[in-house]
C-alpha cells in the first residue's frame, strides 16, 4: 500500500498556522489555467488558494498560476523556473494528466518536472493532480503516479473520484463539462472539493507547536527514468542567436507567461531559413499552429539529413485558437553539436499567415 511522505505539506501548514508568508502555486495545462470557468474565482486552482487563505487567517498567502492551455510536461519542464519556481513557492499542485500521452516519453519529462520542484531551494510541498477526459476516461495517471510513488509525493485522481461518480450515475457528463474535457464551474468546484478534502485531513493532524523537521539539503533517489529532461532549457531570442537567412527576430515585447507568440522568429516568404547549432542530445521545436489559414509550412533538416525532413505544418485543424505545438526531433541522441535548419519551401506561396517559430527546447 502506497504511503506518501507528507512532511513537507505538514511543515507548510504549520508555518501557515504560525502566520508566515506563503506562496501557493499551480502548474499545468488548460484546466489549471481555468479554461471554461466563467471567471478565475471559480477555477479549481483559485478555490484551493482561497481555502489556504481562509484556513490560515494569520498567514499572508500569495497566488501563482502557471497553467498554459494545450501544453504538456515536455514544455512544462523547460518553463517551470520562469513560470512558478522563481516565485519561491511553498506548495505546488501539478497536473499534466490530460495533455501528456500515457507513455514512457512523457513519464520521463514529467519526472523532470517533479525533480525540479522537489530540489528547488524553497522546498515546496508537491501534490499531483490527475484530471481526466470525461468522455473517454483517458489520462496519463498510471505513468504520472508511478513517478509520484517513487518520490513519495501524494496524488489525487479525478478519474477515480469525480469521473467514477459520473459513471455511477451521480452526475451526467453535461453537468460537469461542455466539451467532454474542460470542467464548467461545477466541475471545477468538484475538483477543488477533492483537493480540499485531502488538505483538510492533513490539517487536522497538525500540531502548531510541535516543530516538524525535514532535511534542508534535499537528496532524491536515483531517477526512475533516464531523466534527460530535468535540466531542459527553452531557447528563444533571449537565449540564442541563430543565423537568420530570411527569418527575422520578433521585436514585439512579451507581457507575461500567457503572451505566447513572442520572443521567437518569423518566416514570411518562400526560401526564408534559420540555422541553429546546439550541443545537446534531445531537441524539440516549438512553433505556432494557427487557425488563420492558409498558413506557411516549414521543413526541418537535422544535421544535414535531407532524407528525413521533418514537416512543421503551421495550419491548425481545430478552431479553439492558435496552438503551441511542440515537435520532438531528437530524443536520447548523440551528445554533440547538432545543426537544425528550418526553411520555408520554395513551393510555398506568398500571402499566407507567417510561420512563427517560438523556441527550441533542448536537453
Amino acid at each position: 500500500m502506497y504511503q506518501p511522505d507528507l512532511k513537507r505539506l505538514k511543515l507548510c501548514m504549520q508555518r501557515a498556522m504560525q502566520g508566515e508568508e506563503l506562496v501557493i502555486g499551480f502548474f499545468g495545462g488548460s484546466i489549471t489555467q481555468g479554461s471554461l470557468a466563467t471567471e478565475y474565482k471559480n477555477t479549481y486552482a483559485y478555490r484551493v488558494f482561497t481555502w489556504w487563505k481562509e484556513s490560515f487567517k494569520k498567514a499572508k498567502v500569495h497566488y501563482v498560476n502557471g497553467g498554459i492551455g494545450g501544453t504538456s510536461s515536455h514544455y512544462g519542464v523547460s518553463r517551470i523556473v520562469t513560470d512558478v519556481l522563481m516565485y519561491q513557492p511553498d506548495f505546488v499542485i501539478v497536473d499534466f494528466s490530460v495533455n501528456d500521452k500515457p507513455n514512457d516519453f512523457f513519464k520521463e519529462t514529467y519526472e523532470g518536472v517533479i525533480r525540479k520542484l522537489l530540489l528547488w531551494n524553497s522546498m515546496p510541498a508537491v501534490l499531483l493532480l490527475n484530471n481526466v477526459f470525461y468522455d473517454t476516461g483517458k489520462n496519463a495517471q498510471a505513468y504520472h503516479n508511478a513517478v509520484g510513488e517513487w518520490y513519495g509525493v501524494p496524488y489525487i485522481s479525478i478519474k477515480d473520484t469525480v469521473y467514477k461518480s459520473m459513471q455511477n450515475g451521480k452526475y451526467t457528463l453535461e453537468e460537469l463539462t461542455p466539451d467532454g474535457l474542460h470542467p464548467n464551474d461545477f466541475g471545477h468546484q468538484l475538483i477543488a472539493e477533492e483537493i480540499i478534502s485531502f488538505l483538510e485531513g492533513i490539517k487536522d493532524t497538525i500540531n502548531a507547536e510541535k516543530i516538524i523537521n525535514i532535511k534542508k539539503n534535499c537528496t532524491l533517489p536515483q531517477a526512475l527514468t533516464a531523466n534527460a529532461y530535468e535540466n531542459a532549457k527553452r531557447l528563444t531570442i533571449r537565449d540564442i542567436s541563430p543565423k537568420l537567412l530570411g527569418f527575422r527576430a520578433d521585436t514585439e515585447e512579451k507581457t507575461g507567461h500567457l503572451d505566447h507568440f513572442k520572443n521567437g522568429w518569423i518566416g514570411n516568404s518562400p526560401k526564408d531559413a534559420i540555422l541553429f547549432e546546439v550541443e545537446v542530445s534531445c531537441i524539440a521545436v516549438q512553433y505556432r499552429k494557427t487557425i488563420y489559414k492558409p498558413a506557411l509550412t516549414a521543413e526541418l533538416v537535422l544535421d544535414g539529413d535531407k532524407e528525413h525532413i521533418v514537416l512543421l505544418d503551421g495550419n491548425f485543424d481545430e478552431n479553439w485558437g492558435d496552438c503551441i505545438y511542440l515537435e520532438p526531433v531528437l530524443n536520447h541522441g548523440e551528445m554533440k553539436t547538432h545543426t537544425i535548419e528550418i526553411r520555408i519551401p520554395e513551393t510555398e506561396t506568398r500571402n499566407k499567415t507567417p510561420f512563427y517559430l517560438m523556441s527550441l527546447i533542448i536537453a
